[in-house]
């Protein structure tokens, strides 16, 4: 059973993992060179939990106490209780979820490990948007793909935003980095996949058109908001597609625009 600490001094080393979570690049540098990350609410809490991500400890205010108290029985890790006023000093922001786990991260598979069993994956270039990284890996396993793959400039699935957005389902959906990027998206090939490029160039054909449900493996590509896939990884596609708009609207945000891939790519899916 966990020890249950009560601590009322933000200054407390005990507290060091949940310092200055506010501040972006300090804890993108921080939270993989420790080997942690932050899951913040009850859901994500459990999710996380779940999905047998090991606890370095927890930070509760004191009525979260019995609500987590099943995990709290189940996780051997310290459980700091404090007042909330405590708690926003030490992670400069009111928590209102009244709760904070700091977990282990778990070393990431390879890419060609995941590609062995996968049929639909989602490969991301330079999506730096913490809340476009996490949405996109909601629908990923709300609408079933199987994958994700990043490219090296990708945010990271485990930065606290991304968690919260994801609702958890970053916990749900095996990734993997491609490191030499685009060239390992011959990997991608090889293993069997035809590489579709989202992109909304008049040279791209729409999804209807491509049926990427009625293919074995597709592995749909993404880019960044704004500037999309470079030019490098546009060429390695083995086909660009688009969805088609009306009413002047001349693109989708990336994590809009995922979704309704997503859909296109999954559905109907036979023989799974």
């Amino acid at each position: 059973m966990a020890d249950i600490i009560t601590i009322d001094d933000p200054d407390d080393p005990r507290l060091g993992d949940y310092t200055s979570l506010t501040d972006v690049e300090l804890r993108r540098r921080r939270e993989p060179a420790e080997g942690l990350f932050i899951a913040e609410g009850e859901k994500v809490i459990r999710r996380a939990h779940q999905a047998g991500y090991r606890m370095r400890s927890m930070l509760l205010s004191a009525k979260w106490l019995d609500v987590m108290r099943d995990v709290v029985d189940e996780a051997p890790a310290p459980v700091y209780v404090v007042e909330p006023a405590l708690a926003e000093k030490v992670t400069g922001y009111h928590v209102h979820r009244g709760a904070l786990a700091s977990m282990h991260r778990e070393p990431l598979p390879d890419a060609a490990d995941l590609l062995r069993t996968a049929r639909r994956v989602v490969i991301m270039e330079a999506v730096n948007d913490h809340t476009n990284l996490g949405a996109i890996f909601r629908s990923a396993a709300a609408l079933g793909m199987d994958a994700v793959l990043l490219s090296p400039d990708c945010a990271d699935p485990l930065y606290r935003r991304s968690v919260k957005v994801s609702m958890g389902a970053v916990f749900s959906v095996p990734y993997a980095r491609l490191e030499n990027w685009p060239h390992d998206l011959e990997t991608v090939r090889s293993s069997g996949f035809r590489l579709l490029a989202l992109t909304p160039h008049e040279r791209a054909i729409t999804l209807d058109e491509a049926a990427p449900h009625r293919l074995d493996r597709a592995a749909l590509m993404l880019g960044a908001e704004g500037t999309g896939l470079t030019t490098g990884a546009l060429n390695a596609a083995d086909q660009w597609v688009r969805i088609p708009m009306a009413h002047g609207v001349d693109s989708l945000n990336v994590g809009a625009a995922a979704a309704v891939s997503f859909y296109a790519v999954t559905a109907g899916r036979t023989g799974d």
